[in-house]
């Protein structure tokens, strides 16, 4: 699965938008400089996220954007499909009944890249953006990677 930059930056731009905005909208130019995002790109994301009720924009001096819900409501999945970005693991459309190779059939491992994407969406549906913020998910894969390892490392002991 390969998440574009469209998708990463309008959440690293949501999470910064949450952190910073303590009931005041925020300027998409701070969120550009403290996140190496291009303004312009930025601009085009918010529009795309202001369509899908994620942030409201604020007009006029000492406007700017803001959360369209509390940041516990709103899921990193919702900011990755509202700037359209598909979240799938194989080229060929999700749910149809033919597949992406020349003949029409789907590959060998179309099954498995299918589950995997739809595991991703069901966990970037199970994160809110107040999860983020507060680091409640840091630590899970790291730790189940270095339990895998010192399995694995036992393992070739024996």
């Amino acid at each position: 699965m390969r998440l574009s930059t469209k998708g990463r930056y309008a959440v690293m731009a949501m999470v910064d938008l949450a952190q910073h905005s303590d009931g005041e909208p925020v300027v998409l130019a701070e969120i550009a400089e403290r996140q190496e995002i291009s303004l312009s790109y930025l601009e085009q994301l918010f529009a795309m996220l202001r369509k899908g009720g994620l942030v409201k924009s604020v007009r006029g001096p000492g406007g700017g954007y803001l959360l369209g819900h509390d940041r516990n409501e709103i899921r990193i999945a919702d900011i990755i499909l509202a700037v359209d970005e598909p979240i799938r693991a194989t080229r060929c459309t999700p749910g149809a009944p033919v597949g992406c190779r020349g003949n029409r059939t789907r590959c060998l491992t179309h099954d498995l890249w299918e589950e995997l994407g739809n595991h991703i969406h069901l966990y970037l549906s199970s994160v809110s953006l107040a999860d983020v913020c507060e680091k409640r998910v840091l630590g899970t894969s790291g730790r189940l990677h270095c339990e895998y390892l010192a399995r694995a490392g036992a393992i070739a002991k024996n």
